[in-house]
């Protein structure tokens, strides 16, 4: 059977009908794509990393993060990723919140290559948020425990190793976490 191409609009308007009611779905050019539930370290790695976000957001005059918001990194056909985590610097705070996906960069794009779907195709994704403006991609890697940081620009990727420090300088300036803080269990787990 030869599925019909879906715009972004269609895609957020159908979402819900897909298996999981669409949480882990995606739009690759014109197709729905559904990817495999992300494991416990996912959400271990978003929990110790938006935390460590809040502090730094509520410290800030600017800026704001999103969980899972779609971003349209290509037009007809439709692509639609929904990373992990994305930072605006600029516009109204929070005003992403309730979009099913922006056509809006962010500076940062946080993905988790925690499933063999998310880690297979994530030069591409990284290629396509540089090249729409995105200042910066964090790749955090839960199989290895370091982040590869892509910087527009720089087509040479840093890894940040566990033992390591991954600083948010120039976009988040002044963040810091230690890599190995990422992948910490949460306290209520012992």
């Amino acid at each position: 059977m030869i599925q019909r191409m879906m715009s972004a609009i269609e895609f957020a308007e159908q979402r819900a009908e897909l298996p999981d009611a669409g949480q882990w779905a995606e739009l690759i050019r014109g197709v729905p794509v559904v990817l495999q539930p992300p494991d416990l370290d996912h959400g271990t790695i978003i929990l110790n990393l938006s935390k460590a976000l809040a502090t730094y957001v509520q410290s800030q005059s600017q800026g704001y993060a999103c969980f899972d918001l779609g971003l349209q990194v290509e037009h007809k056909p439709d692509t639609v990723f929904f990373p992990a985590i994305c930072y605006f610097k600029t516009g109204l705070r929070f005003a992403e919140y309730d979009n099913d996906f922006t056509l809006n960069v962010p500076e940062l794009v946080v993905e988790l290559v925690t499933t063999s779907d998310r880690r297979q195709n994530i030069n591409e994704r990284t290629r396509l948020y540089i090249d729409r403006g995105t200042r910066a991609v964090w790749i955090v890697d839960s199989v290895n425990r370091h982040v590869h940081v892509v910087e527009k620009g720089n087509p040479a990727a840093k890894r940040v190793v566990e033992s390591e420090t991954l600083k948010g300088n120039p976009i988040l300036d002044g963040f810091e976490i230690a890599v190995k803080n990422l992948f910490k269990d949460p306290d209520w787990v012992q």
